[in-house]
């Protein structure tokens, strides 16, 4: 049996254990929970602390570097005639194996039990009333903190400083952890993506988290009023939690337990955002009541601003590669059993409404 047949047997088989550990995973969660998580959340952080040195996200440099090197490598091959077969074996028994620790050392989280019910809510079916009342009081605490954040002359934010703010956020969940176990892990700070970033703003990506280097990484161009909640989002991926609902959530969490006014209104801000879209796609007459409920409030036209703002920044990255980007998004979110795909992105909602009639009581 020639090297490359070995070659490809072997990347087949890792293949093939990623698909049967994932069933099982996804058959028997409660056997592998939380043994798993607190496994992978060591494994991440290790990793996380390996990749510390770099302020930029190592991985973001280190893709374009791989690439580079297949695509060299492919143009020597075609020069000396060498081999394809065996080139196409190490590549594909490489990319197994990266597989492999992405899926075994991360992606498997996604299998683990409901995050509200390790953190002690219940969630339950909520009425249009108890939706209309936790978004707006989500909105006043926005505005509560509008003012606090630095503007221009024209009320627009001023962007934070990149890498004050990424401390800021990836120490965000330390308090948290103190209270539940969940919530513990790596502290460092998040990372910049500087040369994929613009990129991936045009895909309709603003953040991003790489298990292979234990980095979470958002673009520096994300608007200064999702910025926190973002970098949070990312940094909660980094504790095993890989449900997109709930790295929201945590990340919600994290920024209105925190000390810090840039972290508390964008934790604030994205939670209105997400109980306003809801509320709106069910009752979009008794949303726009809400919205335009509190005008005399100076900070409701602080955070109207912002979201205009918000807005103007995303139309400026609309392309046709968001739609296909969206489309590969979905199919993985699906293929690890969020049902809903990319629509799990504002299944927040719930875990929300939780959170505001508990604190409340």
């Amino acid at each position: 049996m020639g090297k490359s047949v070995r070659k490809y047997i072997c990347a087949l088989i890792l293949l093939g254990l990623n698909g049967a550990a994932m069933v099982l995973f996804h058959r028997y969660s409660a056997f592998f929970f939380p043994a798993y998580r607190q496994i992978s959340k060591t494994w991440i952080s290790w990793l996380a602390r390996l990749a510390s040195f770099s302020p930029i996200a190592v991985w973001d440099i280190a893709a374009i570097l791989l690439i580079v090197l297949i695509i060299v490598s492919l143009i020597h091959l075609i020069h000396i005639h060498g081999q394809f077969a065996a080139w196409l074996s190490t590549v594909f028994l490489c990319f197994s194996v990266l597989v492999t620790a992405t899926v075994c050392g991360w992606m498997l989280n996604h299998y683990a039990g409901p995050l509200a019910a390790e953190l002690g809510y219940e969630i339950r079916l909520y009425s249009e009333e108890e939706l209309y009342e936790t978004c707006d009081y989500f909105l006043l605490q926005a505005a509560h903190y509008a003012p606090d954040i630095p503007r221009d002359k024209d009320n627009h934010l001023k962007p934070n400083d990149f890498y004050s703010l990424a401390k800021m956020a990836g120490s965000a969940y330390t308090g948290l952890g103190q209270k539940y176990t969940v919530l513990q892990g790596t502290d460092l700070p998040v990372k910049k993506l500087s040369l994929i970033g613009e990129y991936l703003m045009y895909n309709g990506i603003i953040g991003i988290f790489m298990p292979l280097t234990g980095e979470a990484g958002v673009p520096a161009s994300v608007p200064p009023a999702v910025m926190p909640f973002t970098m949070a989002h990312e940094a909660a991926h980094r504790l095993g939690i890989a449900s997109e609902e709930e790295a929201n959530f945590a990340a919600f969490l994290a920024c209105v337990n925190s000390r810090e006014t840039a972290l508390l209104y964008s934790g604030y801000y994205e939670a209105f955002s997400y109980c306003f879209a809801s509320l709106y796609r069910y009752n979009p007459e008794l949303a726009l009541i809400l919205y335009n409920n509190h005008d005399e409030l100076p900070g409701i036209s602080l955070v109207k601003q912002d979201r205009l703002d918000t807005a103007a920044i995303y139309k400026t990255y609309e392309s046709s590669l968001q739609d296909f980007s969206d489309k590969i998004n979905d199919t993985y979110l699906k293929a690890f059993s969020q049902e809903s795909g990319i629509r799990s992105y504002g299944e927040v909602t719930n875990d929300l409404i939780a959170w505001y009639i508990e604190s409340r009581e």
